[in-house]
């Protein structure tokens, strides 16, 4: 059998991988905010960061979406993904800061 290449066996060692780095990467913002070892803008800028990588890490490791091989449609559905995550975040993000603002 002819295999493409977005085909591909996963192994233990990349679940492990992607397991790991998973936690760390919950384990990091977590941290963060429980002992407060950042001021209030670059602890959300951290873990703005860790949430971006660690949604790589979960298309890499566990979806198994390796964006140089992908299908046109494989693609679309991240896109169109990534634009309900980008309107449901902006909008949360949106809401709570006119209701902060109502607030004071």
């Amino acid at each position: 059998m002819d295999k493409s290449p977005a085909q591909h066996t996963p192994t233990r060692s990349a679940y492990v991988t992607g397991l790991v780095l998973a936690v760390i990467l919950t384990a990091v913002p977590f941290a963060l905010v429980a002992f407060k070892l950042l001021s209030p803008l670059p602890a959300l800028l951290a873990i703005a960061v860790a949430a971006v990588i660690q949604v790589g890490v979960h298309l890499r490791y566990f979806l198994h979406i390796d964006l140089t091989h992908t299908p046109r449609e494989n693609l679309l559905a991240l896109s169109f993904a990534a634009l309900l995550i980008v309107i449901m975040v902006g909008g949360s993000l949106w809401i709570m800061f006119d209701l902060h603002h109502r607030m004071m």
